[in-house]
């Protein structure tokens, strides 16, 4: 299935802009369930309930309130709302590149694609010019009534753009527990290291797929051909071991199977 373009723009870089077209870079695959009424298997209607008298309450008559504290809100209409949002705009606008290793992983959310939409000898100049000089551009655009910050990077022969979280949705290694008990040994520092060691290979993308989704699609599948199909039991997790025994063992699997190969 060909992509299709969800937003269109204009990348701004000081006074050189390149027309733009964003696509997603990923799909959400998700198992969705639609609620069916029992008797009939009809779908059910959510409605908004007085929760004391258990009367529906009408669309006109319900507000959007924000509780400042138990009991009391504030209460925000549409209008509030609109007179918030950030001023429409079609510029990506980038303020300055940073190497990659400025921006750690927790900050990375979601990647779209960014194709040329005209003027492509810009385009792919500026994607080999972030090639060469190893760098991600920070970039600020307005999508949707809403503003975004994120990272701009070449991604094989084309530009991907990856929202970037919010500062105050970041949470730093500083602010985790400090790390309790006693300290590894050396003859578990050197079993850990030669695990690692023997588990070194390439990332290969097609290996890892949502087996949950997989198993779920296939029971739907056969229950639909009128099939009752069997659920695997599953299995109880087992006490944990020291972490001296589990890396002993590791190894000695692996060994082996390296032996087998």
């Amino acid at each position: 299935m060909a992509a299709r373009a969800i937003w269109k723009g204009e990348l701004k870089i000081g006074s050189a802009k390149i027309p733009v077209k964003l696509y997603s870079a990923v799909v959400d695959r998700t198992v969705h369930f639609h609620i069916l009424d029992d008797k009939h298997l009809m779908r059910v209607k959510q409605h908004m309930v007085n929760p004391d008298s258990g009367d529906e309450v009408a669309n006109e008559e319900i507000q959007k309130g924000y509780e400042v504290e138990p009991g009391k809100f504030v209460i925000i209409t549409d209008e509030d709302i609109e007179s918030l949002e950030p001023k429409p705009s079609r510029e990506i606008e980038i303020t300055e590149f940073v190497p990659p290793e400025a921006i750690s992983q927790q900050w990375y959310e979601r990647p779209y694609y960014l194709a040329p939409d005209g003027d492509q000898k810009a385009y792919f100049a500026l994607v080999e010019a972030l090639k060469n000089r190893k760098v991600e551009g920070i970039a600020h655009w307005v999508m949707r009534n809403k503003a975004y910050v994120g990272a701009l990077r070449a991604e094989g022969d084309y530009l991907m753009l990856v929202t970037l979280r919010n500062a105050e949705e970041v949470i730093s290694a500083r602010d985790l527990p400090k790390p309790a008990g006693r300290a590894p040994t050396q003859k578990e520092l050197s079993m850990a290291k030669q695990l690692v060691g023997l588990l070194e290979g390439e990332f290969n993308a097609a290996d890892y797929k949502d087996e949950y989704r997989e198993r779920v699609m296939e029971f739907i599948k056969q229950k639909a051909k009128g099939k009752a199909p069997r659920l695997h039991a599953v299995k109880s997790k087992r006490k944990a071991a020291s972490l001296d025994s589990v890396l002993q063992k590791s190894l000695q699997s692996l060994r082996k199977e390296k032996r087998a190969a």
